[in-house]
């Protein structure tokens, strides 16, 4: 007779490592999405990158040549 207390040890470690393992996707997908998230918000605070957006619009607006554009992006870049 098998009853509820009667799964074998098998069956019992497959069971919680499975859950161990969907338990452990989902920490790890939102980690992966915070992360994520903290980078694109980090990455567009950089002083590099404000500075190369002015330098940008600055050359649109037609304050400085081409030349000078690439001269000056070629700074910041390296």
């Amino acid at each position: 007779m098998m009853g509820y207390g009667m799964m074998s040890f098998g069956m019992w470690f497959f069971m919680l490592l499975w859950w161990g393992v969907i338990i452990a996707g989902i920490f790890l997908a939102g980690y992966g999405l915070i992360q994520l998230f903290h980078n694109k918000k980090t990455e567009k605070n950089t002083p590099g990158n404000v500075a190369l957006e002015q330098l940008k619009i600055r050359y649109a607006a037609g304050e400085i040549s081409l030349e000078e554009y690439n001269e000056r992006k070629q700074v910041l870049l390296s």
